[in-house]
This record gives C-alpha cells, structure tokens and sequence, in this order.
C-alpha cells in the first residue's frame, strides 16, 4: 500500500511562497478522504488582519489534533505543535523561475477577477505589485531562506518518524499525486485486499 495511505496518515506540506502547496494538499486529502487543514486561511481575518497569535496556536492545536489530515503552510512558529503529529513531510522544492512564474500567473488572474482568498479578502493591483505586502515580494526575499530551512530539516533527525519526500518539478509531484490516486481507486474496489 502506498505510505501516504496508511491509516495513520498526517501530512504537511510545504513549499517556498506559490510553489501550489494549496492546491497539491487539497487534491492530496480529497484522494485520502482526510480533511484539508490550510495554515493562510487559519491566520488571516477580513482585511488582510493577522489573527492573535495564541488564537491562531490554538485553532491549529485543535486542527491537528484529528487522527488524518493534510495541513499546507510554512509557519515555522508551529513547528512544535505540527512537525510531531504528522507521519509524512513532502516538500514541493521547485525552482525560483517555476514559482515566480506561478505566482505572477496566479497574482494576476486574481487582481483581475477579484478572486476572493482568505476570509474574504482580495489582492488588489496595489497591494500585489505596489505594497511591500506584495505576495510576489514577499516570495523573492523568502525564496532562499525558505529552501535553507526546508534543507535542513530533510536532513536534520529531529523528527526520526517523519517520513519525508522531496519533489524538484511540478511533474514529479503529479505523478505522486496520480499514483496516489491510482492505489486508493485500486483499494475502494470491491474484493480488494491488503
């Protein structure tokens, strides 16, 4: 049986800033029938407000605290409460041009349909290419702090139970995804066992 489908399963996933950590984790717990847990939408209220810091500890606490889940975020201030939980670390470690790229493509696309993103919030053409709460600024002062910490976690022992898998392009990361997919189909068939 694929690891990610044990019974046990509680996934993290991270990423440098418009990796698609979102978008991988939700496809991920949809396969798994586990529920999605996204860090961003925990901590943002309406008009871009953080929310209190032991408020946000606390809702994630509660989050993790579920026997399954898949959780996408990079704060590194919950590593206590999520790191020793989780069963499986799979870091989407794409290069800067693929994520700059994404995150202009998704930038765009969302100041110009107004696309609503957390608590309600939108990206207006001000805040995401004028403000320095730009996401696009925000992932290139990041990008290689991010990588150094994610780096040294994959090879630190830390957490000796945490299985960790690593992905260099969106097109490893799809098959992973697909095989997933492949093997929880194959076990929801009738008359199939372990």
């Amino acid at each position: 049986m694929h690891s990610v489908l044990r019974h046990s399963s509680r996934v993290i996933v991270v990423g440098t800033t418009c990796c698609g950590k979102t978008t991988f984790a939700r496809r991920l717990a949809k396969t798994l029938g586990v529920p999605h847990i996204e860090l961003d939408a925990l901590y943002w209220l309406p008009d871009w407000k953080p929310r209190e810091e032991s408020q946000f500890r606390e809702l994630v606490r509660e989050a993790v605290a579920g026997e399954q889940w898949v959780i996408d975020g990079n704060y590194s201030r919950l590593q206590d409460l999520i790191f020793r939980r989780a069963t499986i670390l799979i870091w989407l470690n794409f290069s800067f041009p693929r994520v700059l790229r994404r995150g202009l493509t998704r930038t765009i696309r969302r100041v110009v349909i107004a696309e609503a993103v957390y608590a309600g919030n939108k990206e207006s053409f001000r805040r995401a290419f004028l403000s320095q709460d730009s996401i696009l600024w925000w992932l290139v002062t990041t990008y290689h702090k991010r990588r150094r910490r994610y780096r040294r976690i994959f090879v630190a022992t830390t957490y000796p139970d945490l299985e960790k898998v690593e992905f260099r392009t969106p097109n490893t990361s799809e098959k992973y995804l697909r095989s997933v997919e492949t093997t929880a189909l194959q076990y929801a068939q009738p008359g199939t066992v372990d």
